[in-house]
């Protein structure tokens, strides 16, 4: 990014104005943009967030043109001058990959399974440029080796689904910047990788920017991520924009309640476990027939009379007190505002043309860039501190009952020792014969004490959802012992029966995972019917369940597909609540959802915890989630336990070089914070499963190994380390690393 700090009409390359985005439905007109106003310069990072439904990729998609034929798109979109809106697909097919180019959230999806990745990025060179069909093969692979594609000759001519996830959107950054476009558009790039892997695409799409010059848009959900990457953010609400600023600037002082909402429901990595997160109440508004009223009003504390009776313009604020900085104008005049301006409102159907080349870690940044928002009460806001807690109400979490009691005087409900399971590893259609084992769990260790959250976290084929199958099959291990409330694991029918009462789970996908052709009713009484209780019991208790989780009795007869995503993952808790079971398996339970809709689902799940006495094994890859809920974590590396202890011990003090990367890897929503952090990047992809390492098996990856010299490296290549307590950690903090003593090192 440019070290420029000021800004001319020149540097500017993306410009729209009063965008507006209409979707005709058999319900009625959804009006899905309603009036943005965006201006973007050369080698800018602008951040667009927002929960789901808020107009962020529909925004980016119009300015590709890639709309459905349908929908009514008007205001004007200028790309380096030229006017984009109205023009033709053939039009358009021209600049897209040229001029402007798009990273896709499902690269997957986005790339066409029967070419070659390599096939694929030469088309888009020789589409937009003069060539041969050999000198575009070469300018593919010089493409995937500038995104750090490991044996790039060879990879090219490799098809989408023989890449991981990560390698897929490297090809996909690889692919946007192949004719050096003046804008990249990247809608949710990282969503539902790896922190590792994500970590890694951040840095690759940097590398995007820095090579061809382009100004970049990143739309994401994800704040802290924004945090890191970008210079200016646009929080965007029921399809317009109701604050932009500095990265700096809106993370220490939001003015609209709905941002405050935002960065409050984070759980943050750099904090202690302890209060509850920040519930924004309800869900967005529709976009059909919006009232002229503020759309954030139904969901806000500060509404009031004024917010209901008008919808607030996008005005620039006066930094200190958060007034309009020019109060005396009853309206705002209409049109940009120049990016040194901080006295001029904007209209309320365009946002101010806050615009800077700078990078966000610039000191001079926020005085470039001015402070708007869409808000009738931010001098409110602005002398609550933008506390959340001040603004939203926070619901009160009693301490678990047992808390008090000594972990080890507990009662045990989970003690899992050298679990391994592997599976064949077959070949042929017609006569299938075994080649190989897959060693998808070789070596986990778990144990869980009454009234506890244990976190289990590791990357994508780490083995953690193997592991939760073995337990909830309640079969015999195939090696190792797995003791379930302090007793071995019973396999007879009235054993499993039992085990079955007290042990329930909840799942990633609700929408998958509920039965969309049983009402809510149904869903919650399955497991009831299931162990036989009598129809009386069932109806007390399907009511009590679901006023349990937050939702009400009354909508018992409504079906799964009427329930917004976060009120059917109450439900999944509901129904895994009907048998009173003393251990709850969640895996992944939030990570569909959106950050105001998550912290409501964990607030819920540590309230019952304290209720119920529940005890929890918590399956995440998100380690911000896991440092807010767990009490203990376990950390997996290719099927191996390779860290473990108390959640805050771990955190601040980890042992292994591989929880270590992880850890730095999890940005923090803290532009200044995250800017000063040091990440660890972590090469390529873990090794296959199908071979049994010798000594460390991360030794390949581990940026300590690289460090070390020869004669220490033969101990990590030839003997397999053990967990073990090292010297200044806790007793029950073990970690399996020959050096423990020299993973501070890597984040000094």
């Amino acid at each position: 990014m440019s070290d420029t700090t000021t800004s001319t009409a020149t540097d500017e390359i993306l410009r729209v104005r009063d965008l507006h985005v209409r979707f005709p439905t058999p319900r009625g007109e959804v009006h899905a943009v309603r009036g943005v106003d965006l201006e973007l310069r050369r080698g800018e990072v602008l951040g667009i967030v927002g929960e789901s439904g808020s107009g962020k990729s529909v925004t980016s998609m119009a300015v590709l043109g890639l709309l459905p034929e349908t929908t009514k798109v008007s205001g004007s979109i200028e790309l380096d001058g030229d006017q984009l809106v109205g023009r033709s697909d053939r039009q358009m097919s021209k600049l897209r990959g040229a001029k402007v180019a798009m990273v896709f959230q499902d690269p997957l999806s986005a790339f066409t399974p029967v070419y070659t990745i390599g096939e694929q990025i030469a088309e888009t060179v020789r589409i937009h440029r003069a060539g041969s069909k050999q000198q575009a093969r070469e300018r593919a692979i010089e493409l995937l080796k500038l995104v750090g594609i490991p044996q790039a000759e060879s990879r090219v001519d490799a098809f989408p689904h023989e890449f991981s996830g990560g390698m897929r959107q490297r090809a996909m950054i690889a692919m946007a910047m192949a004719n050096d476009p003046e804008v990249i558009l990247a809608d949710e790039p990282t969503t539902a990788l790896d922190v590792t892997i994500q970590a890694q695409i951040i840095d690759v799409l940097r590398t995007a920017q820095r090579e061809t010059g382009a100004a970049l848009v990143f739309v994401s959900h994800d704040l802290g991520v924004i945090a890191g990457i970008a210079d200016r953010i646009a929080v965007m609400y029921a399809g317009r924009i109701v604050e932009t600023a500095s990265a700096e600037e809106l993370f220490a002082r939001p003015r609209m309640p709905y941002t405050i909402g935002l960065i409050g429901a984070l759980p943050r990595l750099d904090e202690s476990s302890g209060g509850p997160l920040v519930p924004i109440p309800g869900s967005p508004p529709s976009l059909i027939g919006l009232p002229d009223a503020c759309p954030f009003a139904d969901r806000c504390p500060l509404a009031a009379a004024v917010c209901r009776g008008s919808e607030p313009a996008l005005l620039v604020l006066d930094v200190e007190t958060g007034r309009p900085a020019d109060a005396s104008h009853g309206t705002s005049t209409s049109g940009p505002v120049s990016s040194t301006s901080t006295s001029s409102p904007v209209s309320s159907t365009s946002s101010p043309a806050v615009a800077s080349t700078s990078s966000p870690a610039a000191s001079s940044t926020s005085a470039t860039v001015p402070h708007a928002a869409a808000c009738h009460r931010t001098d409110e806001v602005a002398a609550a501190h933008a506390d959340a807690g001040a603004i939203f109400s926070l619901p009160e979490i009693d301490a678990v009952p047992i808390a008090h009691v000594p972990r080890a005087e507990r009662k045990p409900v989970v003690q899992v020792a050298g679990l391994t399971k592997t599976f064949p590893l077959v070949k042929g259609s017609v006569f299938r014969r075994k080649v190989g084992d897959v060693y998808a769990v070789d070596g986990v260790d778990l144990d869980i004490r009454q009234g506890e959250t244990l976190g289990l976290v590791g990357e994508s084929g780490s083995g953690k959802s193997t592991t939760l199958h073995q337990l909830m099959d309640l079969e015999k291990p195939e090696v190792g012992s797995v003791e379930l409330f302090g007793a071995p694991v019973d396999t007879s029918k009235s054993g499993t029966k039992t085990l079955r009462n007290r042990i329930s789970m909840v799942f990633q996908d609700p929408a998958a995972s509920l039965d969309p052709r049983m009402s809510v009713y149904d869903v919650v009484a399955e497991p009831l019917r299931a162990v036989g209780a009598s129809s009386d019991r069932i109806e007390a208790r399907v009511p009590e369940l679901i006023e349990l989780v937050g939702l009400r009795a009354a909508e018992a007869d409504r079906y799964p597909h009427e329930f917004s995503g976060g009120q059917r993952q109450r439900i999944s808790i509901a129904r895994a609540l009907a048998t009173e079971p003393e251990l709850i398996v969640l895996d992944e339970p939030v990570s569909a959802l959106d950050v105001s809709i998550q912290a409501g689902v964990l607030n819920l799940l540590a309230d019952l915890k304290a209720r119920l006495g529940l005890s929890y094994l918590f399956v995440s890859h998100d380690l911000s989630v896991i440092r807010h809920v767990a009490d203990r974590v376990s950390v997996m590396y290719l099927g191996r336990t390779v860290e473990e202890g108390a959640v805050d011990e771990v955190f601040e003090r980890p042992m292994h070089p591989y929880t270590a990367a992880l850890m730095s890897a999890v940005p923090v929503p803290d532009p200044v914070l995250e800017r000063s952090r040091t990440t660890i990047l972590l090469p390529g992809d873990p090794p296959s499963p199908t071979e049994r390492q010798t000594g460390c098996r991360f030794r390949s990856r581990c940026p300590l190994y690289a460090m070390l010299p020869e004669t220490q490296r033969a101990r990590c290549q030839d003997e397999v380390p053990e967990k073990t307590s090292h010297r200044g950690a806790a007793v029950d903090h073990r970690a399996a690393c020959h050096y423990p003593e020299q993973v501070a090192t890597l984040v000094a």
